[in-house]
């Protein structure tokens, strides 16, 4: 039960999570959830799996086999070769006038489901990811690289910054 919860966890994250952090939400003791992961270790660690669970400095995650690293560039090379989508230009324009925001109210300003999109701007080196104590949840903002490839120097020499960051309607919508 706690190994497949532990599963659950670990691929929903798609990130690294803290060892603590999955403690207290399994609420188990150090030495169960240590034989948790080493019976995820021991069923997926192996040539006949494609995916393969790394511990590194007191963090879990799930992760690609890494024999199986050509196949994956290949695919994330062509996800992000492309032209940016509709949805994927609507999402980069919300981060760029009212970052840094966190993805629940990127979802609320879209209505719909922003974490595909997220990864991809992230994978494409177009939005950046980081902690934020206050909001205590990752926010994204326009990379350094975003900037360079439109010529500005910052964000706010965006067309009609000023009045898009602050719109009263936005606001107003992630503040109900």
């Amino acid at each position: 039960m706690i190994t497949t919860t532990l599963e659950a966890i670990l691929f929903a994250a798609a990130k690294p999570v803290a060892l603590s952090t999955l403690q207290k939400t399994l609420d188990v003791s150090r030495e169960v959830l240590g034989e948790a992961i080493a019976d995820i270790r021991a069923r997926f660690n192996t040539d006949g799996s494609g995916i393969h669970v790394l511990e590194h400095e007191d963090k879990v995650q799930f992760v690609t086999n890494p024999s199986q690293s050509q196949a994956v560039a290949s695919l994330l090379k062509q996800e992000i070769a492309g032209e940016l989508t509709r949805p994927q230009l609507e999402t980069l324009t919300i981060i760029a006038y009212r970052g840094p925001i966190t993805k629940p109210e990127i979802e609320q300003i879209r209505g719909i489901n922003c974490s595909l999109i997220l990864r991809n701007l992230v994978m494409r080196g177009l939005v950046e990811e980081r902690d934020d104590v206050q909001k205590l949840q990752p926010v994204f903002t326009v990379s350094a690289d975003f900037l360079r490839h439109l010529g500005l120097h910052a964000v706010t020499e965006l067309p009609d910054y000023d009045a898009l960051h602050a719109h009263e309607k936005v606001t107003e919508l992630l503040n109900v």
